[in-house]
């Protein structure tokens, strides 16, 4: 099966890092987010990747291009004008980069990638900006057997603060970052058939606006509960946030 994820958006809510890279190249840990995803997928036996490139995507490409050097030890030998690569450590990924245009909506960067899903019973599709501990395994599972069109990973969002425990004008206590309102939300970790891709017209359509509202509609999007760890970056905030759970060995989406 192949993973389809999203790597082109400007990450104007995070400017501090994009300014240099795009969001999906921003380090956790000296390595990418995107690299974390990719992982994470890699952990449950998908290692066939397409990657949406848009705004600064040569950053992307050089990066993979240049993979061994990124995760290796190096010898140069500049009197031979050799190189010499020290414990390789290689991904059984095959990956592919696609130019998606730098304006394009997360529906028509979806759309782009038809041609290569030619053949595919169905894929899975993500954003390059989020980490969770999400069982892809069960998730597609849950996706073949509901024979729907399309899956969304549902999540509870974080809360952003802490909240108080309060009886009348009293404070009892304080509850570190509780979760939302109980409602869930999109949290990606998609499973599609390539079929939805004809709910999509154009490079400016949203996949999160009509398409997905159509797919509802005609009872062909299966909502999959993850009630475990599920975190976005959109602020520096959260990478940070991100960064302390890697540094301290607790990062849940770690499982490889």
């Amino acid at each position: 099966m192949k993973a389809v994820i999203l790597a082109g958006g400007l990450g104007t809510r995070i400017s501090e890092e994009t300014h240099l890279r795009p969001k999906p190249m921003i380090e956790i840990g000296g390595k990418p987010i995107l690299w974390h995803i990719m992982k994470l997928y890699s952990a449950h036996g998908v290692n066939d990747f397409i990657i949406c490139c848009g705004y600064k995507g040569y950053v992307i490409k050089e990066y993979f291009a240049n993979y061994f050097l990124h995760m290796s030890d190096v010898t140069f030998d500049m009197s031979h004008n050799e190189m010499q690569v020290h414990r390789r450590n290689a991904e059984p990924w095959k990956v592919t980069l696609l130019d998606t245009g730098e304006t394009t909506m997360t529906g028509g960067r979806l759309k782009r990638v038809g041609e290569y899903l030619e053949g595919e019973e169905s894929f899975c599709f993500t954003y390059g900006d989020g980490l969770s501990d999400v069982n892809v395994t069960d998730l597609i599972a849950f996706h073949t057997e509901h024979g729907k069109l399309a899956t969304v990973t549902a999540v509870h969002p974080p809360a952003r603060y802490g909240a108080l425990d309060l009886d009348g004008s009293k404070v009892t206590g304080f509850v570190e970052k509780p979760r939302g309102d109980g409602g869930l939300i999109n949290g990606g970790f998609f499973v599609l058939s390539p079929k939805c891709l004809d709910f999509i017209e154009a490079d400016s359509t949203p996949w999160e606006g009509v398409p997905m509202i159509n797919l509802a509609a005609q009872g062909d999007l299966m909502a999959y509960e993850h009630d475990g760890f599920w975190q976005p970056m959109d602020t520096l905030r959260e990478k940070n946030l991100l960064e302390e759970l890697w540094a301290s060995n607790k990062a849940p989406w770690k499982i490889w």
